[in-house]
């Protein structure tokens, strides 16, 4: 089965990983996630459940002032997350055809823009905020290929003379492309908005394709599918994380913006299924929750002196959430043994971490702290509750208990394997011994 995988479907993945238009979408994700981070922080900064903290701000500001803060930071963040994701995804598609990336990115807005408008010339909230994430994406894509594409067309180029800056030369180069690529998206806004009666295109694609697809996607056979694929992908040796962090992202966002809007509302927050709840209950110390098979070492795999050094060099960087030395170190790519549990481990811990917060024990994730924030402290953060961070120490719990078994058993081959390797070098000295004495007798 094994080498049935890597050579039918390992090729097949790595294509996908390296599509160019799912690397654009990752990338300008990854550009805008310093944003996501500041935004979140500044829900924290509102809702920190700590009463002594409350009112400390209360005593000095009313509560209306300094709350208004955390308002105004969310809103230069999330609330325009459309339209820098329309940039950062049209600018890093373009970059990948070698064209203006600048010019690319700036296109890209433009080309949203002509769809994100509504009544006279106005912006919605739905329009700038996570409500038009899909819409901007797709728009992101389409302007970028137009405009890659019509940058190449050398009837299209404006020439400047040569003394003329950098700048400028540019600027004209794009020029004719710019005008034909927002040209044809503001006539696809046209046609729809007259000829079908449809003047709020994104507010329409939201309640009709947006919203029910969010709500496919925060199920519990949701979540096993986003905890499977990473883990099988690893176990080839294929960064499964990077192949789906297109699609994490894109439903992410919104659903965390969602949740924050439900709890300051007094409201159940909607959404489980996000990235801050992986990060937090499923992504300890690494795809995998490698976290708990790095204690397991240390537990029943001391004497094994690969295990054990692989182990050490691991624990710092799984702290953190990198787990790249132990993938490699033990390893568990291509391991037929440790597969087993590195895939089964995030599903288990999915299922139980779904359903505590389902039934109420846990809070929902809504704060979205760097992927690198330790575990415990992580569930901690991103619920707002301590029970987040009693959630991650039972997971934890849950997941050395199912690297045990399989850690004990991997480990038992590798004596094995030691055994004969010590018995095959003695049968290969005693053969030469024994020529080398024949030889002497003659």
């Amino acid at each position: 089965m094994f080498r049935f995988l890597e050579e039918k479907f390992v090729p097949v993945a790595a294509k996908v990983g390296n599509q160019r238009h799912l690397v654009a979408i990752r990338d300008g994700f990854i550009t805008i996630m310093p944003l996501t981070i500041v935004g979140s922080l500044a829900v924290l900064i509102n809702n920190l459940p700590i009463k002594f903290y409350q009112n400390a701000l209360d005593a000095i500001w009313k509560h209306e002032t300094w709350t208004q803060f955390g308002s105004n930071v969310w809103g230069a963040t999330f609330g325009i997350i459309s339209l820098l994701l329309a940039f950062s995804v049209a600018y890093h598609l373009t970059k990948s055809y070698d064209k203006d990336a600048l010019s690319g990115g700036v296109i890209g807005l433009a080309g949203y823009m002509t769809f994100g408008t509504f009544g006279e010339g106005g912006l919605t909230g739905l329009t700038t905020g996570t409500g038009g994430i899909f819409v901007a994406l797709i728009t992101a894509l389409i302007s970028a290929e137009l405009f890659s594409r019509l940058s190449g067309n050398s009837k299209l180029l404006i020439k400047m003379p040569a003394g003329v800056p950098s700048a400028v030369s540019k600027s004209f180069a794009a020029l004719l492309p710019a005008i034909i690529t927002i040209g044809l998206f503001a006539l696809v806004r046209t046609i729809i908005s007259a000829g079908f009666d449809v003047p709020d295109i994104i507010g329409s694609f939201y309640s009709s394709i947006q919203e029910p697809f969010m709500g496919l996607t925060n199920t519990w056979v949701a979540g096993l599918i986003l905890a499977f694929i990473p883990t099988f992908l690893w176990s080839f040796g294929i960064h499964g994380a990077n192949i789906i962090e297109p699609f994490m992202q894109s439903i992410n966002l919104q659903a965390i913006d969602a949740n924050v809007a439900a709890i300051s509302a007094g409201k159940v927050a909607p959404y489980i299924i996000n990235k801050p709840f992986f990060d937090a209950f499923i992504n300890m110390g690494g795809s995998g929750t490698t976290i708990a098979l790095i204690i397991a070492i240390f537990i029943i795999a001391r004497k094994n002196k690969q295990y054990n050094t692989v182990g050490k060099l691991s624990a710092a960087p799984g702290l953190f959430n990198i787990n790249e030395p132990l993938l490699f170190g033990l390893p568990i790519v291509l391991n037929p043994v440790l597969f087993v549990p590195f895939i089964l481990t995030p599903m288990v811990n999915v299922t139980i971490a779904f359903f505590a917060t389902k039934w109420g024990f846990v809070p929902a994730a809504t704060i979205a702290v760097p992927w690198t924030t330790p575990p415990i402290i992580n569930g901690f953060l991103v619920t707002q509750s301590w029970r987040g961070a009693v959630l991650s120490i039972v997971l934890i719990l849950v997941a050395i208990c199912i690297y045990l078994p399989f850690l004990s058993m991997a480990n038992r081959m590798a004596k094995q394997n030691e055994q004969k390797a010590a018995l095959a070098a003695q049968n290969e000295q005693s053969t030469v011994a024994q020529s080398e004495g024949q030889k002497v007798e003659v």
